[in-house]
């Protein structure tokens, strides 16, 4: 058995792993391959956790205790029938690039205890402590499960996934589909894994797509990483941060008419970064943030591709230089993240991102946000990836929504990560998912707007009854 250790408030919380399982499609797979598409292919070989905690117990918060693992099992089974690549495996072809190999495998599922803890003992804004020992390594197949119990009655359930199979848009339907196979309702549309949504064009374009060419690059035009990157790597800091309602709101108003929230919220962390790369120990002179854009209603407006399981993204970018990003008025960063955004947010784009793969293939590719940008490697880099389409009270598994949930995205990369998503109190807060370096993590806490606030216990699953 497998223990690990959480520090909470002043308590060590064990976390023991007591049985492991595989559970297999409710009804056999005809063996297959599927391949995966060229914008899958776009997307390293990395995972991806997800976790939700269900409270239970006097203050705690939540709706009650959840299901029995036994019935949790069952639904799995059961979803895993339409979502069959989720029990399969990425191979290598002959080509040497992944596919899915549809094999009925099934999905690794461990069962697990925190002993005497109950779940506010859990510090859920330090990630390293926390979620990291509650959503499982994967370690074969596509995707794996864990559900843990608490002595409250709680209990959080933790999937990672493979992220060259779909993106966090695919796998919210997967789990919507999951909780609603476990609460005994009808079942959701099923998915698509159409691949000629994204089929190349025939014959292929005479010349490359240039935004496409500006925004991804083949890895083997990458340069070699500066030695201080491994190193740079590691002291990335996970967080989990609060924001409130009326400081979106302000954020924003100041950002100018027509910005959106995510936009708004993208400028000041722009601005923060940069504020952040500029002073000790890194003095980056320059600073450069991109935005994960979903293709699906860009591609079809009329909605073909709402079920569509896959990877169905780009990541356009903006750099400037530190010095410059904090002088400017918030509402002109907003502006010029607008811009980026906008020109990537088209039919076109995606079209020609489909057909730039195609042409470089079987050469893989990296998005250049992630390697600073116009910068290079000596940019400060940071990628936002909205979450706020989140379903996080559609995952009731049949004894209420959670009272918590968030995506785990501790990747090895040099670059940041932050992912807003919607607070699981549904008043209009979000949580920010924060993998960043110590001294941005730090500018956040410290900062005089207080945008990031602490995550705190009593937030969370509600105020200790006396």
């Amino acid at each position: 058995m497998v223990h690990e250790a959480i520090n909470g408030h002043g308590h060590e919380v064990t976390v023991k792993v007591t049985s492991a399982s595989t559970v297999a499609p409710a009804l056999p797979v005809q063996e297959h391959r599927l391949p995966l598409s060229n914008l899958d292919l776009i997307l390293p070989p990395m995972d991806v956790g997800v976790f939700f905690c269900y409270g239970a117990g006097e203050g705690s918060g939540g709706g009650g205790a959840l299901l029995p693992a036994a019935t949790l099992k069952a639904a799995l089974a059961k979803v895993l029938v339409a979502y069959y690549p989720l029990a399969g495996e990425v191979v290598v072809n002959t080509r040497g690039e992944g596919e899915l190999l549809c094999s009925g495998r099934g999905v690794d599922f461990a069962e697990a205890t925190a002993g005497d803890a109950v779940l506010r003992q859990l510090r859920l804004a330090v990630v390293d402590e926390s979620a990291e020992k509650l959503v499982p390594k994967k370690k074969a197949g596509v995707m794996c499960v864990q559900v843990t119990k608490f002595k409250c009655g709680g209990a959080v359930v933790g999937c990672t996934f493979d992220h060259r199979v779909c993106d966090a848009y695919s796998f919210n339907m997967f789990l919507v589909a999951w909780a609603a196979a476990a609460r005994g309702s009808s079942a959701a549309p099923a998915p698509s894994f159409d691949r000629s949504f994204l089929a190349p064009t025939s014959p292929a374009p005479p010349c490359p797509d240039a935004l496409s060419d500006r925004l991804f690059v083949p890895v083997s035009c990458v340069p070699a990483p500066p030695s201080s990157a491994p190193e740079a790597a590691a002291a990335a800091v996970n967080r989990i941060f609060r924001v409130a309602a009326a400081d979106v709101a302000a954020l924003q108003a100041a950002a100018g008419p027509g910005r959106t929230k995510l936009e708004a919220f993208t400028a000041h962390l722009w601005q923060l970064h940069a504020r952040a790369a500029a002073s000790p120990p890194r003095h980056r002179r320059s600073c450069c943030m991109g935005v994960v854009v979903d293709g699906r209603t860009r591609l079809r407006r009329d909605g073909a591709m709402g079920a569509y399981f896959g990877n169905v993204l780009t990541i356009p970018y903006g750099a400037m230089s530190s010095g410059d990003l904090s002088a400017m008025p918030l509402a002109d960063v907003a502006g010029d993240v607008h811009r980026w955004v906008a020109e990537a947010a088209t039919r076109d784009h995606f079209r020609g991102l489909v057909d730039w793969v195609e042409q470089l293939r079987p050469e893989p590719s990296v998005a250049r946000a992630y390697l600073g940008g116009d910068g290079g490697a000596e940019a400060a880099a940071c990628v936002v990836s909205s979450g706020m389409r989140m379903p996080v009270g559609e995952v009731d598994f049949g004894r209420g929504r959670p009272a918590f949930a968030s995506y785990h995205f501790p990747w090895p990369g040099g670059a940041g990560y932050v992912m807003p998503m919607p607070s699981a109190r549904g008043d209009g807060d979000w949580v920010v998912y924060v993998h960043a370096a110590a001294e941005v993590v730090k500018a956040m806490e410290e900062e005089e707007t207080t945008v990031f606030r602490a995550l705190e216990s009593d937030y969370v699953f509600g105020p200790v009854q006396q």
